[in-house]
């Protein structure tokens, strides 16, 4: 029998209610709420809206943030040198072991990667080499910029991370929520957990939870599909920091309630149209289906819930084996994910700074933004499509347009695209989850077209 129709030995035979000791629900509760309290309750610090990880990431980057990119580019040096080094050179004592086995030896392309983005590290750090790649709206917006937020919070994330996914978190919250989230989006009700994650701290924390659940079984190829395009969302500290840039913070509760409709209304349309809605239904091969959020006859959902939290809990071993496990995350994410970063992220933006390929794809969009009667139509249509390259980029160009209300669509839809490839896009084909850059392309363009006129709409209405 195959792992896709085999029953997973996680599920439960029971159907009836059980009982628990105390100390079975303290292993489940204690680590799930320290998780809940560092991923997704809001706080106020320092006059900002964040959560527990985002204050430790602030602390990190305001007191060591000007030497990250000197650490990270002597990283992605050592990923590039070691991974030619095993590629010329096979070591036995690394095919001997798994994980530096699969850290170093990659396939051609993602070698050439980590040596490109290694060397436009060294490049910009040095500021020595083509201007095109150490501009400060290239290369410098990468290694200065992005590549520290991205270190921090990732240090972070994978060290908590299993207390959101190892403990039983998950599988409670997800059975309670199965009865929303399936009908409304075709989705396991875990989701709501990646969709929290990424409002209350970063939308790569909430595509790095649903690369690990689907590598663990939990979702299926359509399912974590559907999760990192479309629940991917940014925080509400980041939406307020474009909202300040574009000048329209004044206006900060209308422009995230926008946010939030026209977020909502393309995670509902975009799963039921191709490409998305043509992925398997099938689960990542290699572990089978880990799930099982249906809630048997006679017993409640939550009571449900917890005898499922109860057993996940049971299978962790040792605080050891999740620290490993965390500690094996971040030098994943630091050696094999961050130099793909460097390297396409700045190519993304020298094609957005030095060539015309967004301006000319941006044309469809101005007959478009008149008929929706966006003023300065011309002006604004790059800032519709430039969004692929970076999330930033839309603000950049709307800062300079003097109409408020064009101003405050080019805000809402920086932030409802999602599918940016200096971050997310990278992120998603660096993972396990089948999304090739074209399907990502067509997404973003889907999320555009579906969320634009609601925009406009709401925009229309707000500056009446």
């Amino acid at each position: 029998m195959s792992t896709q129709s085999a029953k997973p030995a996680t599920y439960s035979k029971q159907t009836e209610a059980q009982t628990y000791s105390i100390s079975q629900i303290l292993k489940f509760a204690v680590p799930s709420l320290i998780g809940i309290l560092l991923f997704l309750i809001p706080v106020s610090f320092n006059g900002n809206v964040t959560i527990g990880l985002g204050i430790m990431a602030d602390w990190v980057l305001t007191n060591f943030g000007g030497a990250i990119p000197t650490f990270m580019t002597i990283v992605l040096v050592a990923s590039a040198v070691s991974s030619l080094i095993v590629k010329v050179f096979p070591l036995t004592f690394i095919k001997k072991d798994s994980f530096l086995d699969t850290l170093l030896n990659v396939g051609g392309i993602w070698l050439a990667l980590r040596v490109l983005g290694a060397a436009f590290a060294v490049m910009t750090l040095t500021e020595f080499g083509p201007e095109m790649i150490t501009s400060e709206f290239t290369g410098v917006i990468v290694l200065y910029d992005l590549i520290p937020v991205l270190t921090v919070w990732f240090l972070f994330a994978s060290l908590f991370m299993p207390l959101l996914l190892e403990f039983g978190l998950m599988d409670f919250i997800g059975t309670l929520v199965r009865k929303v989230m399936h009908p409304l989006f075709k989705l396991p009700g875990r989701s709501s957990i990646d969709a929290m994650a990424s409002w209350m701290g970063s939308g790569t924390v909430g595509v790095l939870l649903t690369t690990q659940q689907y590598e663990s079984g939990y979702y299926t190829k359509r399912e974590a599909a559907v999760v990192a395009t479309n629940f991917s969302i940014a925080s509400i500290a980041f939406s307020l920091v474009i909202a300040k840039f574009i000048g329209i913070d004044h206006m900060f509760v209308p422009f995230y309630f926008t946010v939030v409709v026209t977020g909502i209304i393309a995670a509902v349309v975009c799963p039921r149209i191709p490409p998305l809605s043509r992925k398997k239904d099938t689960y990542y091969e290699p572990v089978g289906q880990k799930i099982d959020e249906k809630v048997p006859n006679g017993v409640s959902s939550f009571q449900w819930g917890l005898q499922q939290a109860v057993e996940k809990a049971a299978q962790v071993k040792s605080a050891k084996q999740v620290v490993k496990k965390g500690i094996y995350n971040v030098v994943d994410i630091w050696m094999a994910l961050i130099p793909l970063v460097m390297a396409l992220g700045t190519v993304a933006l020298v094609v957005a700074e030095y060539t015309e390929v967004f301006n000319l794809l941006s044309y469809p969009f101005i007959p478009l933004l008149q008929l929706l009667q966006i003023p300065e139509a011309q002006a604004a249509a790059p800032a519709m499509i430039v969004g692929f390259a970076d999330m930033f980029l839309p603000a950049v160009i709307g800062s300079g347009i003097e109409s408020e209300l064009t101003r405050f669509v080019i805000a809402v839809m920086s932030l409802t695209q999602l599918i940016y490839m200096s971050e997310i896009g990278i992120l998603l084909i660096k993972s396990k989850i089948p999304l090739s850059i074209w399907e990502l392309f067509i997404i973003f363009l889907q999320r555009t077209i579906i969320t634009l006129p609601v925009a406009a709409l709401m925009a229309h209405l707000f500056f009446f």
